[in-house]
């Protein structure tokens, strides 16, 4: 279809069908983005306004909080007075799901973490949140002059996207210029194809892990290929560290600039970066506080978990959400002059390539995804020891199924790899804390070893 059309016919009827008022929101976005820091600051504290109070007015959880405490919405007029609050954790949603809704909201859809911390999380989004989702995506892409509509390759790997991909949904995607290639098959010959795909299709944006599109664009210079003129105007990545190395690889082999993204499922879209090089909070969306183990604010320049309130959570509140995740904030500006504060960078994100013996490099999520199946897993933590030898370490639940349990982590370890697998397990009851800040949950020994970046001997049909 032509990107005008897309854009101006196809993706508005698409997001009006879903019930989703992801255009106004846009607009909204685009307004903040011209605001000046001050302006900035008095929208985010009205629209927190409006969350607090209809949380206190419609939501069990929020209501009993503020009762408990002796507040009343009013006293909640910005982001300062958040810290009045307790931080709403994991658990808090594992065990108040049903309290954390909206009495009126009608039409909430489920959704599941990808598993990344350990252990699932399922919770429940409104069109609203999901609408503003969808649109802080459109506004970064607006800011390289890209949209939805413009030809776009997503080498992605997430089960919950790839399984879902039916004939309807690819149908879907067709018309709206998106194709879907598996970061879960990063062999010689799948990249090849990938290649091809990329050469011949003239995509002018690609979504994509670090890794993956790292791995492709390390293939590509194997193969000779020349991809600087193949029209690619922007490389979106999200869900890893984006190393100043892949940046650099990146860059210069696909001649566009590298876009990077943090946010997750639960957490909604947070931070992104922007063409002058600042990583912008979202802050006409999102609340964004880092705090240190004892849950004071950290100073510009210091680490602290990444705590988030969602200003458009309405009627599933996320209010002071801990992410797990840590962060250093900046004190300077952006060149580009948006007003939105920046963060220096992210420090508690980090996923290993596995390595499969048939040359294949995988991300970890692939691994995280059965154990995360499995009934009675609280919390893991995989460490590849060597190409076949696996060790897992697991603080179990009373429902854990045991043997059972370790078996079907196996088989599907196994097939996922393509070689039997020899894996170990270890019980425990609590994992320490991490120096990082954060748990990390998946560890490759082999990459470890290679260091980073991966070098010539540590690539798909050779050995580390």
């Amino acid at each position: 279809m032509p990107p005008w059309f897309v854009w101006k016919v196809l993706f508005p009827l698409q997001e009006k069908i879903k019930g989703h008022p992801t255009f106004e929101i846009l607009r909204q976005m685009e307004q903040a983005d011209r605001m000046t820091p001050s302006g900035l600051e008095q929208h985010q504290a009205r629209l927190l306004g409006g969350l607090i109070q209809y949380g206190y007015t419609h939501v069990p959880f929020v209501r009993n909080r503020f009762d408990k405490l002796g507040l009343m919405p009013r006293d909640i007029a910005s982001a300062r007075d958040l810290r009045k609050l307790p931080v709403t954790t994991k658990n808090d949603i594992r065990t108040s799901r049903q309290e954390m809704r909206s009495r009126i909201a009608t039409g909430l859809e489920s959704r599941a973490t990808g598993g990344s911390t350990g252990a699932p999380l399922i919770f429940d989004l409104s069109s609203r949140r999901i609408g503003s989702q969808v649109a802080c995506r459109q506004r970064v892409a607006r800011w390289w002059g890209l949209a939805a509509g413009d030809p776009e390759l997503a080498l992605w790997g997430s089960p919950i996207e790839v399984g879902r991909h039916d004939w309807i949904r690819s149908l879907r995607d067709r018309a709206m210029n998106t194709q879907l290639l598996s970061a879960f098959e990063m062999n010689e010959a799948t990249m090849s194809r990938y290649l091809d795909i990329l050469e011949h299709q003239r995509c002018r944006q690609i979504f994509a892990y670090p890794s993956a599109i790292e791995l492709l664009c390390r293939h590509a210079r194997k193969e000779g290929r020349q991809l600087r003129g193949v029209g690619v105007k922007a490389v979106f990545v999200t869900g890893e560290v984006l190393y100043p190395y892949q940046r650099s690889l990146i860059e210069e082999t696909l001649a566009c600039q590298v876009a990077d993204g943090y946010g997750g499922r639960d957490s909604g879209f947070i931070a992104h970066g922007c063409p002058a090089g600042g990583m912008h909070v979202m802050a006409d969306s999102m609340i964004v506080e880092l705090l240190d183990a004892a849950g004071n604010s950290v100073a510009p320049g210091e680490p602290g978990e990444i705590v988030v309130t969602d200003l458009y959570s309405h009627e599933t509140p996320f209010i002071r959400y801990a992410t797990g995740d840590v962060a250093v904030a900046s004190q300077r500006p952006c060149t580009c002059g948006r007003p939105m504060p920046l963060l220096e960078r992210i420090e508690g994100r980090q996923n290993d390539l596995i390595a499969a013996q048939d040359g294949r490099f995988i991300n970890s999520l692939a691994l995280i995804y059965p154990v995360r199946e499995v009934e009675g897993v609280e919390q893991f933590r995989i460490v590849q020891e060597e190409i076949d030898r696996f060790h897992v370490q697991i603080v179990r639940a009373p429902n854990f199924t045991g043997a059972a349990a370790e078996e079907r982590i196996r088989t599907a370890w196994s097939r996922l790899l393509r070689s039997d697998l020899n894996v170990s397990f270890e019980y425990l009851d609590a994992f320490p804390a991490e120096r990082s800040g954060k748990f990390r949950h998946v560890r490759s020994r082999l990459t470890e070893r290679a260091g980073q970046p991966l070098p010539e001997d540590v690539r798909p049909g050779g050995s580390a």
